[in-house]
């Protein structure tokens, strides 16, 4: 990535003040990641950095050291700035790690808003986008679904109202490269000094996107066929700013989107709402009398896919809690045991 991509980031006031408890250490802000080392915005200057020995020490989560997005503390160091405090996170977009790994991966930090992007052609896959959406609700940011590649979009498939039916209050975006609206409505939404991270699987054109908002080709892209149109090749986290001084965060594709926390109630309001109407408090949706889950289902309100969707989310939500709470146990006993 070169630096030339990055602008310099402002400060808040409100992190200026928290800076203040660290005098004199300086404020930036973390635009990359690769591994362990990472660049940061110092005084209008991309440099690198890494954490301190302290930091690494103390560190009991991979959520403990600095994501792009993030606010952090820095010395005055000669070459590589070292890293000494994470500043307050006022929301933090996580998943599960890929594979038997208990541990959240942080994506991003300090958002705004969450674009989850999608397209309207053979990338399209709703049962994706609810787990898109149940991890941004409980972010603390907004999501957005921002719906690619309209021109490709079949009329015939009823996709657009599938996505209206599980949107679970989302605004939807539509754009295209090809015909109107273009990119006009997700302009509307990007605003002055506001973070945006853009989600979603690879080749749904959020390479496209983000060199749009820069007016420059920041992010690169590659052919994969006539029907996907492109693929994006982002393999780590960064931050831009466009000219009109909003922060844009690109993520890699992710293939695999297992739940670390999640906000099932939003993302799935709807049955939510009508399990409160089931006969038993306890209905589990399946062949229980009085369900109105699968009264729903029947009338077709909510479809078969959904409520599975729904199970299999809180399956693994409740399975990552308990994982996380012997985890925790484990850390406490470590903690006695060196008191």
């Amino acid at each position: 990535m070169e630096e030339k991509h990055f602008k310099n980031v402002s400060f808040d006031i409100e992190r200026q003040e928290e800076a203040k408890l660290f005098s004199p250490l300086q404020l930036a802000r973390v635009v990359n990641q690769q591994k362990e080392i990472y660049l940061i915005d110092l005084n209008q200057e991309i440099v690198s950095a890494k954490v301190s020995g302290k930091m690494m020490y103390q560190a009991y989560d991979i959520k403990d050291f600095p994501s792009v997005g993030d606010y952090v503390m820095v010395g005055n160091d000669a070459d590589t700035k070292i890293i000494h405090h994470v500043l307050k996170r006022k929301s933090i977009l996580e998943r599960k790690s890929a594979g038997k790994n208990t541990n959240a991966q942080v994506i991003a930090t300090n958002l705004d808003y969450i674009l989850i992007c999608m397209s309207l052609n053979e990338n399209f896959n709703l049962r994706r986008l609810e787990r898109y959406l149940s991890i941004s609700w409980v972010s603390g940011a907004i999501p957005i679904i921002v719906l690619t590649k309209f021109d490709l979009y079949e009329k015939s498939s009823k996709k657009l109202e599938m996505i209206y039916s599980v949107s679970s209050g989302a605004d939807v975006i539509i754009t295209s490269e090809k015909i109107e609206p273009f990119y006009n409505d997700l302009l509307s939404v990007i605003h002055p000094g506001k973070t945006y991270a853009l989600v979603g699987s690879s080749g749904v054109g959020k390479s496209t996107i983000i060199n749009h908002l820069m007016n420059q080709n920041v992010t690169a892209t590659k052919e994969i066929g006539m029907h996907d149109k492109g693929r994006h090749i982002t393999t780590s986290r960064s931050l831009f700013e466009t000219s009109d001084h909003a922060y844009i965060i690109d993520t890699p594709g992710m293939r695999e989107l297992q739940v670390d926390d999640a906000d099932i109630d939003s993302t799935f309001s709807d049955i939510e709402s009508l399990s409160k109407s089931c006969k038993f408090s306890n209905c589990a949706h399946n062949n229980e009398p009085g369900c109105k889950v699968r009264e729903a289902i029947q009338e077709g309100l909510i479809s078969q896919e959904r409520l599975k969707n729904y199970k299999s989310l809180l399956r693994e939500f409740e399975y990552q809690q308990k994982r996380l709470k012997q985890k925790e146990r484990k850390i406490m006993k470590a903690s006695k045991m060196n008191y």
